[in-house]
């Protein structure tokens, strides 16, 4: 099934989860799914680590399960920045023959230790090529406060409109902690010409070291009553989680009261994010 074939018919509700970093542990995986599968999200993303052919087949791996054990859409995230044409048409090859038929093209993190090559410089690039060599739904990534680094908004929604005109036909937010960013987002979207679903990406608090270090890596803002929530719980482990949850919830009700297309909630693996999200919009969403 196609992702984008979802929009327009229901408001979706989706999650992320990264696979195991160790090929052993890919067995330990199943539980999660086993619970994340019963709230029947309308699919699951699966984060890709760059720099070799093994973190991509751990990345299949557990899209395969959650296909066909659990009869949940995945959709795999893919990177290009370290990869030439013949190893993304390696992976895309091995995506088809397994029937998986959604992608999130990303051009993935710089990495020092891992060297760049030239056949795909920027997600669209990547984008461009899927849609021209397979029949796949192209998923696109998007930053309510801009990518870290883009010279000004007007420079982000150029490239955010190449990367749509290139063939994605969903846009997924990167996290953030102010609503507003993201509405404010979602109208200069329209006002540049980029008509496709644009999913809100939401990732609770359950960690104060977690969240800074993701805070860092994507450039989300803290909003001041976010902040007292992690200065005043965040060494209290069972009070964040409950504190965070609940400023979650009230994003994602927020949200989908403001007509959001879906929600796309980074699970960080954790099935108990997810459950108390899902308890808490049964009667919404």
């Amino acid at each position: 099934m196609k992702i984008a074939d979802l929009y327009g018919r229901k408001t979706t509700l989706s999650f992320e989860i990264f696979p195991p970093k160790k090929d052993a542990e890919l067995k330990n995986i199943d539980a999660t799914l086993e619970i994340l599968c019963e709230m029947k999200p309308d699919f699951i993303s699966v984060t890709f680590g760059a720099g070799g052919s093994a973190n991509c087949n751990r990345t299949i791996e557990v899209a395969k399960k959650i296909k066909q054990k659990y009869h949940v859409e995945p959709v795999v995230h893919l990177t290009c920045l370290s990869y030439s044409r013949e190893e993304i048409d390696e992976f895309t090859r091995i995506l088809k023959s397994e029937g998986i038929d959604n992608i999130l093209a990303l051009r993935g993190d710089r990495n020092p230790d891992i060297p760049e090559k030239d056949d795909f410089r920027h997600a669209s690039d990547l984008t461009a090529y899927l849609k021209k060599t397979g029949d796949f739904c192209v998923l696109g990534a998007c930053y309510p406060e801009c990518h870290p680094e883009s010279e000004n908004r007007v420079g982000e929604f150029r490239h955010l409109k190449q990367k749509v005109d290139a063939g994605a036909e969903v846009l997924i937010s990167q996290l953030f902690f102010d609503n507003q960013y993201f509405f404010r987002l979602e109208e200069d979207c329209r006002i540049a010409g980029i008509d496709v679903p644009v999913i809100p990406g939401i990732m609770p608090v359950i960690n104060g070291a977690q969240i800074k270090r993701m805070i860092t890596m994507c450039g989300a803002s803290f909003p001041d009553r976010f902040e007292k929530i992690i200065r005043k719980y965040e060494s209290r482990k069972e009070a964040l989680f409950d504190a965070g949850m609940s400023y979650a919830l009230s994003q994602v009700i927020d949200l989908l009261a403001g007509g959001t297309s879906g929600i796309h909630l980074y699970t960080m693996n954790n099935p108990a994010v997810a459950g108390r999200i899902c308890e808490g919009i049964k009667n919404i969403i």
